[in-house]
């Protein structure tokens, strides 16, 4: 925790998915209104999608690329409330090149998430859990997080999804390299 941020795993999957994203940067594109023309965004807004009283909304963290993870987390925990007490704003929903949708907090082992228009994907993420993994002749607990993307085939296909998924992996394995300064 730095300066009372408290960092939740969904800030750690955003800060992952910057980190895919400028990696992959297909993956921070939209079609266009006519759908024949390809969209390159130079910005990466990430929308999380947010459970509240009143349905799911999907608030936007602007220009995730240039934040650190303790501002990512600061965003993620002042839009939710917002969020849960009926205060976004319009903008503050809009304009986002990749959302995940994480369903952690309320439980679930898999879900198929339904891609945002105009965007071309989407992370669904569920909930992490202890599961033992054979590795060099014995059994080890290790912390797996289930998650699915879903894409847009008009744009991406099926090898640069696995590309994605599996960078996104690798970077989620080594979570204190997310809580360096922006490279």
């Amino acid at each position: 925790m730095r300066e009372g941020i408290k960092l939740t795993p969904l800030a750690f999957v955003l800060k992952a998915c910057v980190r895919a994203i400028a990696e992959f940067p297909l993956f921070a594109s939209s079609l266009d209104a006519s759908g024949q023309n390809l969209v390159f965004k130079k910005y990466v807004h990430l929308g999380f999608a947010a459970d509240t009283p009143n349905g799911l909304v999907v608030p936007v963290i602007r220009d995730a690329d240039r934040k650190d993870i303790y501002e990512i987390a600061r965003d993620l925990a002042a839009l939710s409330e917002k969020a849960r007490t009926g205060r976004l704003t319009a903008a503050e929903m809009q304009g986002a090149v990749f959302t995940v949708s994480s369903l952690g907090g309320i439980g679930g082992t898999a879900f198929t998430p339904i891609i945002n228009a105009p965007e071309v994907a989407i992370l669904g993420v569920a909930r992490a859990s202890m599961k033992p993994v054979y590795d060099n002749g014995s059994f080890k607990p290790r912390l797996m997080l289930p998650f699915a993307l879903s894409y847009d085939h008009r744009v991406i296909d099926g090898a640069a999804g696995v590309r994605f998924t599996t960078f996104l992996g690798e970077v989620l394995r080594d979570a204190r390299a997310l809580t360096e300064a922006i490279p």
